[in-house]
Order: structure tokens, then C-alpha cells, then sequence
């Protein structure tokens, strides 16, 4: 149940700003796109699944996670939270400078990175983040370029917090959610080969029984949502950036049937593949 809502997609499709405040939220899905995303938790607590790890976000807390990878977000036992969400393409930041992100911390070349803001960086962070949903709200006269212009302070700003603070690299919650990012990261070097539940249980000594509900319980997905996921991603990447035929794409990334394919491709992306080959 939302308690308030504001969302804009805009500036032909390259950059979207969201503000939420809800009661319970669970993403219905895996999520992956070809844009950067900033994720900032205004209130409350959120359980974050990116690539292999599951991580607890607290208020004032800001996640930044590149395009195409993998991610999904869960209700912890206190799902009330409230956040902002950003999405832009890396274009969207060129006419400033084209290799903008390769100037800021070397972290920022990571798949994602997570940062805990200080109370008093905190203010900064949502002033400027507020100041975002404002303009995209308002719509003002060149809304886009200040728009862009904050976004630029906002990943500066970061950066240079990194490079003051010391920033620990993340623990594991516990042993379970360890065990499990080793099969996650199993998952994401061998996808292409015929995995099921049944190998992996074998090849990490544990029974299906117990993989399947703790990867459930840990990643937010079942073992096949996320197979499946992990392959797809995958799937687009090769229509966007080879010409490969469509049966050879999905046998490269593990499907044994095309139809399967198909199918599991529309579901997760909501598109027919060829439709990623059309806009290359």
C-alpha cells in the first residue's frame, strides 16, 4: 500500500526519477537494465539482493549499481521505508563529459557500491535529491540540464566521501548467506551448462530441500527464477552486440528449446528477443 508516489520518465527514456513511501514492497521480479541506478532509503530498511550478495540498507544509505546487473530488493521485518530512485544512462551525462564515471572513485567501477552516509552528509545527499524530484515535478525551463547538473554533484559529492572515509568492505550477514553467494556466483560463471537444483545441491554438499528454500529465503528468487535470469540477461547482451542467430543465442545461454526460450525471454524483459536486435 502506497502512502505517497512520484514518478517521471523523461528526457526520451535516458533518465527516470521516482519517490516512494509504501507500507510493504517486494519487487515481483528480477530486474536488470541498461541504465545506472541510485537507489537512496529516505526511511526504513531494505533487504538488497545485487549479483551474488545480500546486503540490509539502513536510512541514508545509497546504493549505486551499474547497468545490467542483476538486482532485486525484499521487505525486511520492518518493511515501511520510504526512498528515491534514479535511473539514467551513462549518455545522459556525456554532453558534461563523455568519460565522466571514469573520474570519480575507483569503486565507482564496480558492479555496485553501497555507501553509509554521516548524519550530517546525509542532508547534503537528500537536498540534492529532493532538489532532483522538484525539478523533474516542476518541470521549469531547461529542468533537464540542472536536472543533469545535480546528478553530476550528487556522484561527486559520493566520490569524494569515499575518498575521506575509510569504506569497509562488506561483511556476510551470516554463514547461510555466504554459502549461498558462493552458488550464486556458480550460477553466474557456469549458467550456460545444465545446471538444476539436484547438481547444485551435490556440488555444495547440502540437500535440495535446504538449497532451495535458503536461496529463496537469501536472494528473493527460487533457484529457477534466477537460472533464468542470469541466461536472459545474458541472452539481450549477445542480440544487442552480436548477430548471432536467435536458437544460437539460446543454446549459448543454456536453453535446450527455443520455444522455452521465447517464452521465458517475454516474461522477464516484455519483449520478443528480435526486438532488442531492432534497436541496434
Amino acid at each position: 500500500m502506497k502512502l505517497s508516489s512520484f514518478e517521471c520518465n523523461d528526457v526520451e527514456d535516458i533518465f527516470s526519477v521516482s519517490k516512494k513511501k509504501q507500507f510493504n514492497h517486494a519487487m515481483p521480479e528480477s530486474h536488470f537494465h541498461s541504465s545506472y541506478e541510485l537507489y537512496y532509503l529516505l526511511e526504513g530498511e531494505r533487504q538488497f539482493f545485487i549479483k551474488d550478495r545480500t546486503i540490509v540498507m539502513g536510512t541514508g544509505d545509497l546504493v549505486i549499481i551499474r547497468p545490467n546487473v542483476l538486482h532485486r530488493t525484499a521487505n525486511t521485518e520492518h518493511p515501511k521505508h520510504e526512498k528515491i530512485i534514479l535511473n539514467f544512462k551513462e549518455e545522459f551525462l556525456a554532453a558534461f563529459n563523455g568519460n565522466f564515471i571514469n573520474t570519480l572513485h575507483p569503486n565507482f567501477q564496480n558492479d555496485y557500491l553501497v555507501i553509509h552516509f554521516s548524519l550530517q552528509h546525509k542532508i547534503l545527499v537528500e537536498d540534492m535529491l529532493q532538489q532532483i524530484v522538484l525539478e523533474a515535478q516542476e518541470k521549469k525551463s531547461s529542468y533537464e540540464i540542472y536536472i543533469q547538473s545535480l546528478i553530476l554533484q550528487l556522484l561527486i559529492f559520493s566520490s569524494r566521501y569515499m575518498e575521506e572515509h575509510n569504506i569497509k568492505p562488506f561483511e556476510y550477514l551470516n554463514t547461510k548467506h555466504e554459502r549461498i553467494s558462493e552458488v550464486v556466483r556458480y550460477i553466474n560463471t557456469y549458467y550456460k551448462n545444465d545446471l538444476s537444483l539436484q547438481f547444485l545441491s551435490n556440488r555444495f554438499y547440502v540437500s535440495p530441500y535446504y538449497l532451495s528454500r535458503t536461496f529463496k529465503e537469501v536472494t528473493g528468487f527460487t533457484f529457477v527464477e534466477y537460472l533464468n535470469s542470469v541466461r536472459i540477461k545474458e541472452a539481450k547482451k549477445l542480440l544487442e552486440e552480436s548477430n548471432l542467430k536467435v536458437s544460437l543465442i539460446a543454446a549459448k545461454v543454456g536453453f535446450g528449446s527455443i520455444t522455452h526460450f521465447g517464452r521465458v525471454f517475454k516474461e522477464l524483459t516484455g519483449h520478443k528477443p528480435l526486438f532488442y536486435r531492432k534497436r541496434v
